[in-house]
């Protein structure tokens, strides 16, 4: 009987059996995977450490918070300069209010979109129900005749 590709004359096989070759392949790279050591490394870094005693947080209105953001890329609350983390902070402090304040979102003509869109997903994300823009009023134009 012929091996695949083989003649059935007797004559010698001419093609090399590649079979073996290719088990003890498959050996050599099993044995090779199970002896490499585990990759272990790791970074070091040096994380912040949350303050055990914040300062005390006396910007939030009772009545209503108002929230500028200026085109140098500040957030505004009521008028001093806060960062995202003191901003969550701040709406989390206006939900535990009896009444829940209004807050008012006026970003300037020229502020980043970018940070637009990230302060109103933190707003979002708080669940703050007494929302409101203001200031878009004075950027409304109307077609007023003979102007």
């Amino acid at each position: 009987m012929a091996m695949s590709g083989g003649k059935d004359d007797g004559s010698p096989m001419m093609e090399m059996n590649t079979t073996p070759l290719i088990d003890v392949m498959l050996v050599l790279l099993i044995m090779f995977i199970i002896t490499i050591p585990v990759a272990t490394h790791s970074v070091d870094i040096d994380l912040p450490q949350p303050d055990p005693n914040p300062p005390p947080i006396d910007q939030v209105d009772p009545i209503k918070n108002k929230i500028v953001l200026t085109q140098t890329g500040e957030i505004l609350w009521n008028g001093d300069a806060i960062n995202d983390g003191q901003l969550v902070r701040n709406l989390e402090e206006t939900k535990a209010f009896e009444v829940e304040p209004e807050l008012q979102f006026e970003p300037e003509p020229l502020a980043s979109y970018d940070l637009s869109a990230k302060v109103l997903n933190i707003i979002k994300a708080s669940g703050v129900s007494k929302f409101g823009f203001v200031g878009n009023e004075k950027y409304r134009t109307f077609n007023k005749a003979g102007a």
